[in-house]
């Protein structure tokens, strides 16, 4: 719980505000008092974060490292003051000097990091292992661009670039002492030592630096503070000559210093070219290849003890399909640079690696040229390669019933590379994120995988951060609740199944209906603020926001407009419920379809 009293948080606002800022309360916008509020919560979260991490290393517990490309964690202001017990403190305090808290946690930007539920899946399961005490951590990208900002003119969606960076960023902390160096392309020569194994050298690669900042996971009331951390790409140090004559050599510079940027510019840049999908290639091997070499290093600092024992200390959640070059980079660690063989090597790996699939869609099951990941990640490709021939190869010997089936579950095949495959084949646990796609993917779209292995597939259905999406977002719904059943549920969110035998309360039932107008009639002042649209707030609100896409069935649900439309025109009499659509949604910036 805080420390803080409202007088003396009030003090401490005053006080913070003269010192980072030189100014009186009087003078104070809304954006200087946002930053002041959030250096006092960092001030109490980094000691709560130091000891964390120093109890982690003296009990030495498992770990879970949670890769993803997206992490949607949203604003952090407000999710961290409640976290840390000073939420309704801290409204108080701000009230009393002046200040709408509302128009005060607006002033934090939205970090473009996510796009949809598999960067909102990531955030949440990142908050319930703060919260549930676990030592799990998130590896991601820290983009700066991002999604995008959304415009309509003419009623066509026009995107801008979202800098969500532009102002600094409180809760990241640079570490720049953690760099990591990666490499690209090259030349891999194999080299033959005097007992009979392989040496492989590298030369001429392409190198990235890439700089780690770290964001806190503040755990409910209970001083755990877990990290995100977020992979930034910088250009390594350049030997090459930069004479003033050789003005073409400095502009070749600085454009492959730009290109080397952009692997940390935008998520998911467009990738129906060839440039595209080699960023693509780039960004997820660089997420992967950072991620590890710290996990690693960890592990080591840690334990001392050989790498044998890393499945007793470390699981790797892989987020979708792109982090699954995790998988032969792994293998690259352990036989080229800890000296393992091939066998002991790959038990290690599919020992440490779990994967959750989010979708059948094709365009999630990534397939990329073999000659791409060859030409960028020689080395890798190797190992996929060999992956690819031993998983055959046991179909082949040890599942004879299994062979026709062989072309539709190899890692290569067809020119391509099959990350969804090369996931399943290399990790010990693969999920669905909802009990019908689960039973979809073991009977239709993984069905040979599942007959080989039954025992890996799981439901591990999703999820989401209650106290965010209910506590924080329906403060009036929130009390109700807790006047009804108590507080309990706020950290053991099972006790809201108490509920249910409210169900046919009366008295309970009119207080909830007059919380529902409530709400509607405040989303209906703001509709109208933003867009100078009136709605009725007697109607029923028909509200769908999802991201933009043929499998997210808002065509469908305006085909059900167009029906009722269709049947009040037909019949004025019919009797009819009036109904207020309301639709929120972004499409994937370089899918045109859903654009249209």
């Amino acid at each position: 719980m805080t420390k803080w009293t409202v007088d003396e948080l009030v003090q401490e606002i005053i006080s913070k505000t003269e010192k980072l800022h030189g100014k009186s309360m009087k003078d104070a916008s809304n954006n200087d008092v946002y930053y002041v509020i959030s250096a006092i919560v960092n001030e109490e979260t980094k000691t709560n974060w130091r000891q964390t991490d120093e109890k982690y290393n003296e009990k030495k517990p498992k770990q879970v490292y949670y890769l993803s490309m997206e992490f949607l964690i949203g604003r952090l202001l407000e999710s961290n003051l409640l976290n840390s017990g000073m939420w309704k403190i801290c409204n108080e305090a701000l009230m009393e000097l002046g200040y709408d808290p509302v128009e005060v946690y607006k002033e934090e930007r939205d970090p473009g990091l996510g796009n949809g539920g598999l960067g909102r899946l990531a955030a949440c399961f990142l908050d319930s292992m703060a919260s549930l005490q676990y030592p799990g951590h998130g590896y991601g990208i820290r983009y700066r661009y991002g999604m995008f900002e959304q415009r309509f003119i003419n009623g066509y969606q026009t995107e801008l670039p979202d800098y969500w960076l532009k102002d600094p960023y409180p809760w990241e902390t640079r570490r720049a002492t953690e760099t990591v160096l990666i490499k690209f392309g090259g030349d891999v020569h194999t080299i033959t030592r005097n007992d009979g194994s392989l040496e492989f050298k590298f030369e001429n690669t392409d190198n990235v630096l890439a700089v780690p900042y770290d964001v806190p996971i503040v755990g409910y009331e209970n001083e755990v503070v877990n990290t995100l951390r977020l992979w930034s790409a910088e250009p390594a140090s350049s030997t090459a000559p930069l004479n003033t004559d050789e003005e073409s050599l400095y502009y070749r510079h600085l454009e492959h210093n730009r290109s080397i940027e952009q692997i940390s510019g935008i998520l998911y840049p467009d990738d129906s070219s060839e440039e595209g999908k080699q960023l693509r290639i780039k960004q997820q091997y660089f997420l992967v290849a950072a991620s590890l070499n710290k996990i690693i290093a960890d592990y080591k600092t840690s334990n001392r003890r050989s790498l044998i024992h890393l499945p007793k200390k470390v699981v790797i959640q892989i987020n979708d399909t792109h982090p699954s070059l995790a998988i032969p980079e792994l293998m690259r660690i352990l036989m080229d640079e800890e000296g393992f063989g091939w066998d002991n090597a790959w038990e290690i790996t599919t020992k440490v690696f779990a994967y959750t699939n989010h979708t059948i869609l094709s365009e999630a099951l990534e397939k990329w040229p073999i000659g791409m990941i060859k030409s960028l990640l020689p080395r890798l490709y190797m190992i996929i390669n060999e992956i690819n021939e031993r998983f055959c190869q046991g179909i082949w010997f040890d599942y004879p019933e299994l062979r026709e089936k062989i072309p539709g579950m190899a890692v290569i095949a067809d020119g391509q590379i099959h990350m969804a495959r090369l996931a399943i084949v290399g990790s010990f646990s693969v999920n669905g994120v909802a009990k019908l796609h689960t039973e979809i993917l073991k009977t239709q779209e993984m069905k040979d995988f599942y007959t080989l292995y039954p025992k890996r597939f799981n439901n591990k259905t999703n999820g989401i951060t209650h106290r965010r999406w209910l506590l924080m977002a329906n403060p009036r719904l929130s009390s109700l609740i807790t006047e009804t059943i108590g507080t309990r549920w706020i950290d053991r969110p099972r006790e809201l199944t108490q509920l249910i035998r409210y169900a046919k309360d009366r008295p309970l039932l009119e207080k909830l209906g007059h919380i529902k107008q409530q709400n509607k009639q405040e989303l209906a002042r703001h509709i109208h603020k933003a867009t100078g649209i009136t709605v009725d707030d007697q109607s029923i609100f028909d509200v769908q926001i999802k991201r933009l896409h043929e499998y997210k069935r808002q065509l469908l649900n305006i085909f059900h407009i167009i029906y009722l439309y269709n049947e009040l025109k037909g019949n004025p009499q019919l009797d009819i419920t009036p109904r207020t659509f309301i639709f929120g949604a972004k499409p994937r910036l370089v899918i045109t379809l859903q654009k249209k």
